[in-house]
């Protein structure tokens, strides 16, 4: 894994994927949410997953879209037979955001941004095949994904066309910027074919 972008080799034409990674709490979100700003001049979709706190304690974890769409990840009280720790996981609540976010036309898209690639998005199957087929396409995908993990998780790190980049205190405030202009480049790149 890489600990910074410089160290994307060039030409980075067969890179169209960035995977962000790290402990939780370590600034993958921060970080993602960063970029968004940097890019607010691209046609960006995807989502941020936040936590859900009542009363000072984190309950659960929704997903909001860059369109404004909200769902319900997972939570303390739903009761389901798909839990990822603590946490009912109810795969349905997902697909709306995903219909909205990841499932868009040629051309209405310069860039997904996607947080995260994690346990409990991988329990909802039109997610697994939204990430194929956002991690074939042409536009440029920047996601978060969980440290640790098999099944998809271990799959998309793993690809040929994605780079894995640790997000550490050292190179967290630097990193937006260097993903923004990696995303342009590489946006640009897509629209010419």
């Amino acid at each position: 894994m890489m600990s910074d972008l410089l160290s994307i080799p060039e030409p980075v034409t067969r890179l169209k994927n960035l995977l962000l990674t790290g402990p939780p709490g370590c600034g993958k979100t921060t970080v993602l949410k960063r970029v968004a700003e940097h890019l607010a001049d691209l046609q960006l979709a995807g989502f941020l997953t936040v936590e859900v706190r009542e009363h000072g304690q984190r309950v659960g974890f929704e997903a909001i879209g860059l369109r404004g769409r909200r769902a319900i990840l997972a939570h303390v009280r739903i009761r389901s037979p798909l839990a990822v720790g603590r946490y009912g996981v109810e795969p349905g609540r997902l697909v709306p955001l995903i219909d909205e976010e990841l499932v868009r036309p040629p051309g209405t898209v310069d860039a997904y941004l996607i947080d995260e690639i994690g346990k409990m998005e991988c329990h909802c199957p039109q997610f697994i095949e939204a990430i194929h087929r956002l991690l074939k396409g042409t536009v440029p995908l920047v996601a978060t994904i969980a440290l640790r993990g098999g099944g998809l998780i271990a799959e998309v790190k793993k690809r040929p066309d994605a780079q894995v980049v640790d997000v550490t205190q050292a190179n967290r405030q630097a990193l937006p910027g260097q993903i923004a202009a990696w995303v342009k480049q590489n946006a640009d790149r897509a629209n010419i074919f």
